[in-house]
């Protein structure tokens, strides 16, 4: 019994060993503001509640008191807390704002006023790479849906079968999964599928990873 346990250490420590390179893993992203409202169009003399999130230093979405502005008040003009008012046509820049001590975080979105409102379904293609020695690599188009999220493979996608306890995220940090959203168990191995993501963002996450979850180690990333 003792042989046949310290077999199964090796084996098991040897699957650990050969789902990770010699990077040495950093936790540490830069923090950032985001404006995460798809708007395109404001219809003229109506009301819209711009939305925002921020991500610290190791990618978690934490409270902050943003302050927006507009480049061009009368056209769409915005309180501090985010509230619009589109007053004539034309367009303006929506701007969020956080200052951290001496450090300011702003992001800014182009805003049209017209006859109707449009939201913006976006839009984004990206490409998954192994970050071990096993084969992972293929395309992805990452798209908004009404009321949430799809995320589709190419024909050229592959994983390897070896890879144990193989699961998808979604995550704000590249080398890690904490706070991360757990899409699922990798089912598919080899060729086009997809996910259907509801409840989530367009604009909440960074990246997509992939994990071996029972050794929590990353074997595969991707920028959305």
């Amino acid at each position: 019994m003792k042989i046949y346990q310290f077999v199964l250490f090796i084996a098991i420590a040897s699957i650990f060993q050969s789902c990770i390179k010699d990077d040495f893993v950093k936790d540490f992203v830069e923090p950032v503001l985001r404006i995460t409202t798809p708007l395109d169009t404001m219809q003229i003399n109506t009301n819209f509640q711009f939305e925002k999130m921020f991500l610290n230093n190791i990618g978690s979405e934490i409270t902050v008191d943003a302050i927006w502005t507009s480049s061009d008040a009368s056209t769409i003009s915005i309180t501090e807390g985010g509230l619009a008012t589109a007053l004539q046509e034309g367009a303006a820049t929506i701007f969020a704002t956080f200052q951290d001590g001496d450090e300011i975080y702003q992001d800014a979105v182009i805003v049209h006023v017209g006859a109707t409102t449009t939201i913006n379904l976006q839009m984004t293609n990206g490409s998954i790479a192994t970050t071990s020695s096993y084969a992972l690599q293929g395309d992805f188009i990452f798209e908004e849906t009404i009321g949430g999220v799809k995320l589709t493979f190419a024909d050229n996608y592959q994983a390897s079968t070896a890879l144990p306890g193989l699961f998808v995220y979604l995550s704000n940090n590249a080398n890690s999964i904490a706070n991360a959203y757990e899409i699922g168990a990798v089912e598919v191995f080899n060729g086009s599928h997809t996910y259907d993501i509801s409840n989530v963002g367009f604009s909440d996450y960074q990246y997509l990873l992939y994990f071996c979850k029972p050794f929590n180690v990353k074997v595969g990333d991707g920028d959305l």
